[in-house]
């Protein structure tokens, strides 16, 4: 890993701190198209085989096995931590495939029934994987999950994942760069989930393509670890393949004392390098948004895009005032898909099924947030709760949040992406609506012909209680008072 405390800025040139974490990594530097970057530590999953193929067909082994962490996450059971329990035989292959390649590998391995098993962006940050200033890639696209931390992360195909193993570099375009100024202070019920939410809505979609984000701004202090680690996690939703914060006391009293973060006279040294990965005052952006905190309200999808998004207190929007025919038809075929009327009111849509997990919010914080919520209270809908982790999952049940959900009527299940994705098995019947704290809504992602409406873990836990989609906001000022 290269040295921190060499990421200063040339004399008279003000860098960015994407631009400072980049230059150090560069190994071949192209004035045009993709240079070659240092890539410090590589996660993969057990869909990682093609990648594992491809290196066994043409003769070749992993570079440095020590900077490569495997687990199985996305498409384990949840009912179980038995690979038999898979929903096909295929899959149950998978794993135990995955299990053979990691052990020819020589790489740090968590396999299903591990201790510290969990969600790629969730055990990684655990485990002290993530580090500031350093270039992490995994074959999943949210990986700029870990920006959060002042890395640089980003998600990459398994033909790149190919290359990472084989050579701990990749060939990477650089960015554009976007600063996201934040200010004030969320108010209460609104997260890092209703911001990130509102950011898509404003900038679209394809709004961050071709650019890296950084999150900066007084705001950013007023946010926990948990709304920034849902806010780099969805930047890829907004186009961006890169979302960065500079890391602060929050990140590094996390990071202290993680298996694999540094250890004893080597943390000090870290740490004196880490409080200098700043932004450089003076260093200029590509573009710039500007976002008042105090401003938001708690968010929830209507369409098929995380760009579609409003506050709970809006209605299902009319296509006739879109701003322009493309995006009139649409915004017809997502309420088609979604079976919705314009001018509904969001806070009267019925649900089905909620489903509280994946890597943008099944950490400790969320899980609290939620039960919070259902405490003493019952669901009118079927729902489960999926842990991001085995460290998450044996927090939660130590402070008896287990029990707060099942009380409620919801299952409590093993880690896992779960119904993020569905590959595992976890879908809902077809046709049926989902509150869901997962982080895409596309056509089909939770099942067929499931519609899925984005939200908070408070958001989805009041939804559950209702029955349909809900502002929490009322039920925490009668929790509070």
């Amino acid at each position: 890993m290269p040295r921190i405390s060499d990421m200063v800025s040339p004399a008279g040139s003000p860098l960015s701190l994407f631009e400072k974490i980049w230059r150090k990594h560069l190994i071949v530097e192209r004035e045009s198209g993709p240079s070659l970057i240092y890539i410090d530590r590589h996660m993969i999953h057990e869909g990682s085989f093609h990648a594992f193929s491809a290196l066994k067909d043409r003769g070749l082994t992993v570079r440095h096995p020590h900077q490569i962490f495997g687990v199985a996450d996305h498409y384990v059971p949840t009912i179980s931590r038995d690979p038999q329990d898979a929903s096909t035989p295929e899959i149950t292959e998978m794993i135990t495939r995955f299990e053979s390649n990691m052990q020819w590998s020589g790489a740090n391995y968590f396999p299903i029934h591990d201790a510290r098993q969990g969600i790629v962006h969730v055990m990684g940050p655990e485990q002290g994987i993530t580090l500031p200033g350093a270039t992490l890639t995994c074959s999943d696209s949210h990986t700029s999950t870990h920006g959060a931390f002042g890395a640089l992360a980003f998600g990459i195909g398994q033909s790149e994942s190919t290359h990472v193993l084989a050579t701990q570099s990749l060939w990477q375009t650089k960015p554009l760069g976007l600063r996201v100024w934040l200010t004030g202070a969320p108010q209460a019920g609104v997260t890092g989930k209703d911001i990130i939410l509102a950011i898509i809505a404003q900038i679209g979609s394809s709004g961050a393509t071709g650019h890296a984000i950084e999150y900066a701004g007084p705001g950013l202090s007023t946010l926990t670890l948990e709304d920034r680690l849902t806010m780099c996690n969805m930047s890829i939703e907004a186009g961006a393949r890169f979302g960065l914060m500079a890391p602060d006391d929050l990140v590094f009293e996390y990071l202290h004392g993680r298996p694999f973060a540094p250890k004893q006279h080597e943390w000090d040294q870290a740490l004196a390098q880490w409080r200098a990965l700043q932004s450089d005052p003076a260093c200029t952006w590509d573009r710039e948004i500007e976002v008042d905190l105090g401003s938001l309200s708690p968010m929830v999808t209507w369409g098929t895009s995380p760009e579609a998004a409003l506050p709970i207190t809006s209605f299902v929007p009319d296509p006739e005032k879109a701003k322009n025919p493309a995006m009139r038809q649409s915004m017809i075929d997502a309420l088609d898909y979604m079976a919705l009327t314009p001018g509904t009111p969001l806070s009267t849509i019925k649900i089905d099924r909620i489903f509280i997990g994946s890597c943008t919010n099944a950490r400790l914080a969320d899980l609290r947030s939620a039960a919070q919520v259902l405490k003493g209270a019952r669901a009118q809908v079927p729902g489960i709760v999926v842990a991001g982790s085995m460290e998450v999952k044996r927090a939660a049940e130590q402070e008896g949040l287990d029990k707060i959900f099942k009380q409620a009527g919801l299952e409590w299940r093993e880690p896992g992406c779960s119904m993020c994705v569905g590959v595992n098995g976890d879908t809902a019947p077809a046709g049926e609506r989902i509150a869901s704290t997962s982080n895409r809504n596309f056509v089909g992602r939770q099942g067929p012909n499931v519609k899925t409406h984005l939200m908070s873990p408070a958001m989805v836990a009041a939804a559950a209680i209702t029955g349909h989609l809900t502002d929490v906001r009322p039920m925490l000022s009668r929790i509070s008072s």
